[in-house]
């Protein structure tokens, strides 16, 4: 597939080919067509270019320094939109944005500095400038339309953000063209690594139907940000009604690609940063962030237990625990984590909105009742309060149940007895940080199933000690910072901190395997 800016080159091969009479008169019709629309930015060759003519919804465009990224939205806000919005994450950010506009513009007239800071073109055109430097700040822009929104360095935002912003991307005049632009360095912290999973079809190395650089993909996204891959424009019948799927596309760009940057000595300068922002910001979204230095589960554990997974559970080890982050209704879904000893299948999300909240408890309890095998262990989560109904109806259908407090005083200690914990939570986390510790003897047995979304919830937390144990970060405070919910991480944590283990009941699996085969189960002398 041809890029925008090679078949504007091959335009100009045939161009260069016409009769002088009827070159002549094609540049006399085009610069009558063009009078009156006098550009005042124009693209640099390359990426910028592609990304300029693209057709996308919505582009994500970057992967590296140098670029020209912040510059595209502004050209795009002067050319072709009428109502644009210009973001940063911080207010403070906004000062070299502000001065490249006014440059491009010629003049501050039209501008106003009070916050938030607009600058007035002409009667047809205007930009706002803001900042979402907390979560709920992108309300303040709810109702206010713009056709071309861009989130600069787009993974310093939160997922929720840019999607709630994305809501009102609209213009009264049907021929006037809307989009977003997100202009991007690799994201340096788990917050940004939503970006990821948005644009899998570029980013994500297990996507399975991996997208060219520029090339448009089709998607229809649900109610809680979850995207569905379509094979076209064409609108989709979703729940009785049609749905129209919307584009995207990413066209990454480096500064080699930036004429103003490529022969000067800005390649050098990026070179010589320090460690680990060097490898992140020149790896085009393929190195990995630095963990946290007080990160409770390193990321490389999580990615290496998603590398052993397979999509099969292994033989003859019955399904042990199934933790159940509860829901009564609304926004908060139901998320439930079934373990085969170390293996795990993929988690199960039932939305908020599909559960009633007049008999919350007993659909979420149908659901386990549904899932579970073997019977295994339940652990419910009582420390929101919705699962206390949920825990009820397991009891009262026999239904071996238990009931998790993150805030609970605990006695567990970590595997060398030697660190005590302030909370079930923070024992829990780091229990489970021990299993998926690689140098263990035999290896980590932790099998995780690979989804984006529970790797950016299993690396979120950090920990602090205390004189009285190791106190990991709560979760309303990871939630504030991320600006969901760690709904799947969690559940996967209490899954493995409750119920059978191979350490203690290798020798029971052994004789069911050995009973469902009809053979003659092994005696065991003495404890086991």
């Amino acid at each position: 597939m041809n890029s925008p800016a090679s078949e504007i080159d091959t335009m100009i091969e045939r161009l260069a080919k016409l009769p002088p009479k009827e070159l002549d008169n094609l540049k006399k019709n085009t610069k009558q067509a063009i009078t009156g629309r006098r550009l005042k930015w124009t693209p640099n060759p390359g990426p910028q270019t592609d990304a300029y003519l693209s057709k996308a919804h919505t582009i994500l465009f970057g992967g590296e320094p140098g670029g020209g990224k912040s510059q595209l939205g502004l050209g795009l806000s002067f050319n072709d939109h009428c109502r644009s919005l210009i973001l940063r994450r911080y207010y403070t950010d906004l000062s070299g944005l502000i001065a490249d506009a006014l440059k491009i513009n010629g003049t501050r007239d039209g501008f106003n500095g009070s916050p938030p800071p607009m600058l007035r073109i002409n009667d047809a055109k205007h930009i706002d400038f803001g900042a979402c430097a907390r979560l709920g700040d992108e309300q303040h822009w709810m109702g206010r339309a713009h056709d071309l929104i861009v989130a600069d360095e787009a993974t310093q935002f939160l997922e929720v953000q840019i999607r709630f912003l994305m809501g009102w991307l609209r213009h009264e005049d049907a021929n006037q063209r809307c989009r977003v632009l997100l202009p991007t360095n690799p994201p340096l912290t788990a917050e940004g690594m939503w970006v990821i999973k948005m644009f899998a079809p570029w980013l994500d190395d297990k996507y399975p139907n991996p997208a060219l650089p520029g090339e448009l993909r089709w998607v229809i996204s649900d109610d809680e940000g979850k995207d569905r891959w379509v094979d076209g424009p064409a609108a989709i019948e979703i729940k009785g009604k049609m749905v129209k799927p919307l584009s995207r596309t990413f066209i990454p760009s480096s500064v080699d690609d930036n004429p103003f940057y490529a022969a000067g000595s800005y390649r050098d300068q990026l070179n010589a940063m320090t460690e680990p922002h060097r490898s992140i910001l020149l790896g085009k979204f393929k190195t990995a962030f630095q963990d946290q230095p007080n990160q409770v589960i390193p990321t490389a554990w999580v990615k290496e237990a998603m590398a052993r997974w397979k999509s099969v559970p292994p033989q003859d080890i019955p399904m042990c625990t199934m933790a159940v982050d509860a829901s009564g209704g609304g926004n908060d879904p139901m998320v439930s984590a079934r373990r085969h000893d170390g293996w795990y299948a993929p988690n199960i999300r039932v939305p908020g909105k599909e559960i009633p909240m007049d008999r919350a408890g007993a659909f979420c309890a149908g659901q386990v009742i549904m899932y579970r095998r073997n019977d295994a262990l339940v652990i419910i989560d009582l420390g929101g309060g919705y699962g206390s109904s949920t825990f009820e109806h397991l009891k009262e259908n026999k239904v071996e149940v238990r009931g998790y407090k993150g805030a609970e005083a605990t006695a567990r200690r970590s595997h060398d007895g030697k660190l005590r914990f302030t909370n079930t939570r923070s024992a829990a986390l780091w229990i489970f940080r021990e299993a998926l510790d690689p140098g263990q003897p035999g290896g980590s047995p932790i099998r995780l199933p690979n989804d984006p979304l529970l790797l950016a919830d299993l690396t979120a937390p950090t920990f602090e000690p205390t004189p009285n144990g190791i106190r990991v970060e709560s979760k309303e405070d990871v939630c504030d910072r991320l600006g969901r919910s760690t709904d799947d991480g969690d559940a996967v944590v209490m899954a493995w901190f409750e119920g059978p283990k191979e350490i203690t009941n290798a020798l029971d699996w052994i004789d069911q395997k050995q009973r469902k085969r009809g053979q003659q189960p092994r005696v065991v002398m003495g404890r086991r």
